[in-house]
């Protein structure tokens, strides 16, 4: 096994090969998380798949409902610790009680993942004893609902330049908070927000702890519900704040670490948005199938027509990619948690360091799978054609929902640029050694190619070169322009999009790759026939995506020689020796999604 040093670091996987039995994948989950899942799926099934048109109908009181036996069942505390009226399980834990509760409707999937995340984790990460103690086995229970009031008006992806203040009162003893707080989850039901405010000329925000008693507005008011593309019931409200007070002993963590709170209470709500997204994709995707299989045009089932099993494997495959990449992050992230802890650290601090490590993967997970979760729906919508329209059929409501994942916990375009940055920060720091490997790929440009055969008789073996040329791509590309550009490079926003479209990518298609290899070893090569399919098929399109990335970045900095010997790099890097058929890839898989009648991997 493993030693624990040998975790990669956040940011590690561009420039080192994984083995296989070092990724966590779903089918190592313990027989604790597997009880754990079933329960999520059952109370899925019973309180809210049923009831999905009295959510599409704006039914707030329901989801307050629902959130409140979500309590009562303990689904609410599971990441909180026990002392504080959790269940104190582990990050993976976390994650698939978030897949698993967050696929019935868009709507209790925010409220859920608004409570759970940002309304309660920065007390149980930054708050004192006495703040955790009175507040968090309340939000643990459901006993109290919990709302995040960082945006507004002004400031959105800018978040610390909100212009809500917070003044000191004369005695000390509180503060006086006034301003307005737009797209507020759960602002209708809930009973405390964390609200960042400025305190006098700060450089950064702070964040308060405030308690809202609907018998004692304290000067707090809301604005309507907001009339929303989708999660329609998902209470949503502005926040306006008339001279608040709040005790100052409700101030959290230190003045002026309120954009330290939100950032990191961020990078959790990243990992967490992916996982919200997968079982959305499985319904989807078994949705779509058991429509097409019974659906019958010119005698045929449409689920036999090549452009309809196209779309399937397609679906079934990045579904399938998203939920490998999500359970291997979530375990690098527990295993990162549970070492620090065994080195001295508080449950606070190792958690807080152990999610801000692999806040890399994080912004790369909640890009991808957002964006596999709406092409999902769009696909569900076209597989049921003209009904797939009409708000009597399910498909509407899921591509309506899945488009808000695009935008909130940062964007996906912020979050791009921000998977690059992180990673070059590392570099700076020396927590990942981007120089030498770079320098190498540059030298390896000079030299003349190897035309020998290569040997590729064991499983996946040509894919993994593949891979490993592909990071060679990224070194090329992004080593060249941090060359060029030094701490400028932030200016060159699309050059950005294009190194991290290939670092998303990368990452995505080996957690494919290494999952299918590790389950092939332990379970034999037939039983994974379909998944050995996917992985090739999932590289294959990222080859092609990260092609196209590299050449628009390579010409957008570099001209004449230089350019020439890059894009030569680019087409060396990107060859297979052996193209693989992807058109009997994609049929395999829509064969065996169509004997299953269901997402069956």
């Amino acid at each position: 096994m493993e030693t624990k040093q040998d975790i990669l670091r956040g940011g590690q996987f561009i420039i080192k090969e994984s083995d296989c039995e070092d990724i966590f994948t779903p089918e190592d989950f313990t027989e604790e998380q597997i009880m754990m899942k079933e329960a999520v799926m059952e109370f899925n099934d019973r309180e809210i798949i049923p009831n999905k048109p009295r959510f599409e109908a704006k039914d707030y009181a329901l989801t307050e409902e629902v959130m409140k036996k979500a309590g009562e069942l303990g689904f609410l505390g599971v990441a909180v610790p026990e002392e504080y009226g959790g269940l104190g399980m582990g990050f993976v834990s976390t994650m698939l009680t978030c897949d698993y509760m967050s696929s019935g409707t868009g709507s209790f999937s925010t409220a859920f993942g608004a409570h759970t995340g940002i309304g309660t984790m920065p007390i149980t990460l930054y708050g004192t004893e006495e703040q955790k103690q009175k507040y968090v086995p309340k939000l643990a229970t459901g006993e109290w609902f919990g709302a995040y009031a960082l945006t507004e008006p002004g400031a959105g992806s800018d978040a610390n330049s909100g212009k809500t203040t917070a003044t000191l009162s004369e005695d000390g003893k509180s503060y006086r908070i006034n301003g307005q707080k737009m797209w507020i989850s759960n602002a209708g039901f809930c009973n405390l927000m964390i609200v960042f405010a400025r305190i006098e000329d700060d450089k950064y925000i702070t964040g308060f702890i405030v308690e809202i008693d609907p018998e004692n507005p304290n000067g707090i008011s809301l604005g309507e519900e907001e009339h929303k593309l989708g999660i329609r019931s998902s209470s949503t409200r502005q926040v306006f704040f008339s001279d608040t007070l709040v005790p100052a002993e409700n101030m959290l963590a230190e003045r002026g670490e309120g954009f330290k709170i939100a950032m990191n209470a961020l990078n959790i709500g990243r990992i967490k948005l992916a996982a919200a997204c997968l079982d959305s994709q499985r319904r989807i995707t078994t949705t779509a199938l058991q429509y097409a299989n019974e659906r019958k045009q010119f005698k045929t089932r449409i689920s036999d027509f090549g452009a309809i099993e196209y779309k399937l494997a397609e679906m079934a495959t990045s579904a399938y990619a998203g939920e490998s990449a999500s359970y291997r992050a979530a375990k690098n992230i527990e295993d990162r948690i549970t070492m620090r802890q065994e080195a001295g650290n508080s449950h606070q601090e190792a958690e807080l360091k152990g999610v801000e490590e692999y806040a890399i993967e994080c912004s790369i997970l909640k890009v991808a799978v957002s964006e596999d979760v709406q092409n999902c729906a769009d696909e569900g919508i076209q597989i049921f054609g003209g009904m797939g329209f009409s708000e009597d059929t399910p498909m509407e409501a899921a591509w309506r929902d899945a488009r808000i994942a695009r935008i909130y916990e940062g964007t996906n375009e912020i979050n791009r640029m921000l998977c690059v940055g992180m990673l070059i920060k590392k570099a700076m720091k020396g927590h990942v050694d981007l120089i030498g490997p770079a320098m190498k790929v540059q030298e390896e440009l000079m030299s003349i190619p190897s035309f020998d055969t290569p040997d590729y008789s064991e499983l996946l073996s040509e894919e993994k070169e593949m891979l490993s040329k592909l990071k060679k791509v990224f070194l090329m590309v992004a080593g060249a322009a941090v060359q060029k550009f030094g701490p400028e490079l932030e200016q060159h926003q699309q050059l950005l999009l294009s190194a991290s479209n290939i670092l998303i990518e990368i990452y995505m298609a080996e957690s494919a790759i290494l999952r299918t290899e590790k389950n092939a070893k332990r379970f034999g090569e037939d039983k994974q026939k379909e998944q050995i399919a996917m992985s090739k098929l999932y590289l294959y399109n990222a080859v092609e995506l990260i092609a196209k990335n590299a050449k628009e970045g390579i010409i957008s900095f570099a001209e004449g020689d230089e350019q020439r010997m890059m894009l030569m790099g680019l087409k060396r890097f990107t060859k297979y020796t052996n193209n693989p058929n992807v058109v009997a890839l994609r049929k395999e898989i829509a064969e065996k999604l169509k004997a299953e009648n269901k997402y069956c991997f």
